[in-house]
């Protein structure tokens, strides 16, 4: 049974509970099997999230199919699909 005060993701195909009302890059973060969360798309380097305000985009994702979220400022809901934002799969 689901604790009122989390929610479920899948982030990757890997189903994660997470703390309801935090943001996607911050839960994220919280996990160890997440490691980083996009690629720069010129040099192909591992990018996480940075600032958590929006500023910095390090925090790309794919949010419920839609690339180019800034995951920091989308808070988490029950059955969310998140995903690693890599160079080209934005396009």
């Amino acid at each position: 049974m689901q604790n009122a005060s989390t929610v479920h993701i899948t982030f990757d195909g890997q189903p994660m509970e997470v703390p309801a009302g935090i943001s996607v890059a911050a839960a994220v973060l919280g996990h160890a099997h997440a490691g980083h969360t996009c690629k720069h798309p010129v040099d192909g380097s591992a990018r996480a999230p940075y600032c958590l305000m929006g500023v910095c985009f390090e925090c790309l994702m794919e949010i419920d199919g839609e690339p180019d979220v800034q995951s920091c400022l989308v808070t988490v809901r029950e059955g969310m699909v998140v995903r690693r934002q890599l160079p080209g799969e934005a396009e």
